[in-house]
Formats: structure tokens, sequence, C-alpha cells
């Protein structure tokens, strides 16, 4: 069995290559960096060098394989539209797809892309989802995880700066947590295995309220009273702007915490949660949070 996988050798890609390999998979693993070749063929796997921005060398690299994992990687930061980059991104996907005759595809996409509205940056892998349901004779299975533990990351800065951490949600609000290991897995074992023509799979590794997180948090890096507090949409996308954050992009940023706090952005997801969650918990992610907030 022969399968592409799209995201170079990222937190999920990485992993997902090891496991299909383990699993006698041949696999080709598509990245747009040249310096990325010795180390995915030291894993045993073919490197396909080309951007996903690039429909003719998608279908080039697709041509022949048995399914295909695909993600838009986050070349978006430098614009202004991300929905309008996850659309040509995904164009390109089924283009490709369509002219390699690829059967069985695995899209990376997110919770809340169920919504076609009020979910701001992740709007994207709603639209993606659509266009490769539009592709005939396909097997597909769009993943959507939850919120990656890694993400955290993003609030060392307030942290250190200022000591609390500051969002439009936050308290009670209960927050999907997930792991890329456990999106690997997931990915590798849909891969692997028959599905239906459409099929979505939620991805979760872990539930807890924003309260449990920062106390968590805060516990591991020696501030057991680290606040989080809850501000406004206006009050965050002020605060986005001064960090230096371009207005429309802090407005998407602004709108997807907002459906978060709303509950919108996890409805579909309380109707269909996975059962077991993954095998990575917020205790484990806490030691490593710890340890990079240290070395900073």
């Amino acid at each position: 069995m022969k399968v592409i996988v799209t995201g170079s050798l990222g937190n999920i890609s990485k992993p997902l290559t090891k496991e299909l390999l383990q699993k006698g998979r041949t696999v080709t693993v598509i990245s747009s960096n040249p310096e990325k070749q010795q180390d995915i063929e030291a894993l045993g796997a073919t490197a396909a060098i080309g951007s996903v921005e690039d429909a003719g060398f998608l279908a080039k690299a697709f041509s022949g394989a048995d399914a295909v994992y695909v993600m838009t990687p986050p070349n978006h930061a430098g614009t202004d539209d991300p929905r309008t980059y996850y659309r040509e991104v995904g164009r390109n996907y089924a283009l490709a797809i369509r002219q390699a005759s690829v059967r069985r595809v695995v899209h990376l996409s997110t919770m809340g892309a169920h919504l076609d509205k009020g979910t701001g940056l992740l709007l994207g892998a709603h639209d993606v989802e659509q266009v490769l349901g539009e592709i005939p004779g396909i097997s597909l299975t769009s993943l959507r995880p939850g919120y990656f533990f890694y993400n955290l990351y993003n609030y060392l800065p307030m942290i250190k700066g200022a000591g609390f951490v500051r969002a439009n949600y936050g308290g009670d609000d209960k927050i999907v947590l997930v792991s890329p290991a456990d999106i690997a897995a997931a990915a590798a074992e849909e891969i692997t295995t028959t599905a239906p023509a459409r099929k979505v799979r939620y991805i979760a590794s872990d539930e807890r309220t924003v309260n449990e997180i920062v106390h968590l948090l805060g516990t591991a890096i020696g501030k057991p009273d680290l606040r989080w507090e809850v501000c406004t949409d206006e009050e965050m996308q002020d605060g986005l702007e001064k960090a230096g954050v371009r207005p429309p992009v802090a407005a998407s940023l602004v709108e997807m915490y907002a459906c978060v706090h709303s509950g919108a952005f996890a409805e579909d997801y309380e109707q269909h949660k996975p059962i077991p969650l993954g095998k990575v918990k917020l205790e484990d992610f806490v030691k490593e949070f710890a340890a990079v907030f240290n070395q900073r």
C-alpha cells in the first residue's frame, strides 16, 4: 500500500509516517523544504519536495497512491485572508486526487468545521471539507481534533510578562484538548482501514475547564495562584493588535475564541464524542510546559 503524507516532518506527520512504515506501508512524505529530504529518507520514506500550492506537483506526487493524508500547512500567517489560502490549497488537493485517481483520503480538519460561519480562523477548514466532499468515488475521512495542547505555549510571553492569562474565553468553558500523538494514531488507523464514503472522526485526548487548565499550568511552573482573566471581545481585539497582530487576523482569532466561549464550537463534538479519549492527558503536557517555561 502506497501512502502520501503531507505536512513534512511536523508534529503529526512525523509520528504518522513512522507508524505507517512500521505497519509495512510504502510512504512518500511531501515537504516544501529540500533540507528535510535527508531526514525523511532516514526514516525509510521517500521525499517529494514541492509545494501544496502547486497542483501539478501534487498530482504527480499523488500518482499511484492508494491513500493520501492531506493537511493545510500554516503558511497563511503572512496573509490577512487565511480562508482564501485554505480554499486554494483544498482545491489543489481535490484536483490532484481526481487526476491521480486516489480512492482513500484522510483530511486533517478541526473541531468547529461543521459551522459555516462564526469560527474565524477555522472557517477555511470547513471549506476544505466541502471541497473534498464533492470528489466522486472516494472514501473520505475528515479528522476533527480539538485544541492542541501546544497552543498553550502561546500564552508563555503573557505569563512571563504580565503574570496572568487574559482572553475572551475562560472560567468554566470546557476545552477539548488533543495531542499530536493521538491525532497521528487516529490518522494511521483511518488510512489503514476501510471506511465509508464520508466519515467524520473527532479526536480528543482530554477535556478540562479553563479553570482546571490554568490551575495545573500554574502549579507546574511554581505559580499556583496563576489567574486566567476573561475579557470582552473588544478588549481581546485591542490586546492582540497592541501585540502586533494585524487587525483582520486578530478579528478572526477573537471570533474563533468567542465561538469557544459560547459553546457553539463544541456542539457537534458533544453529539459524536470519541470513546475512549486519547492517551495523552493534561497532566502529561504540563510537565513539558513547565520545562519550556523554565528554559525561557
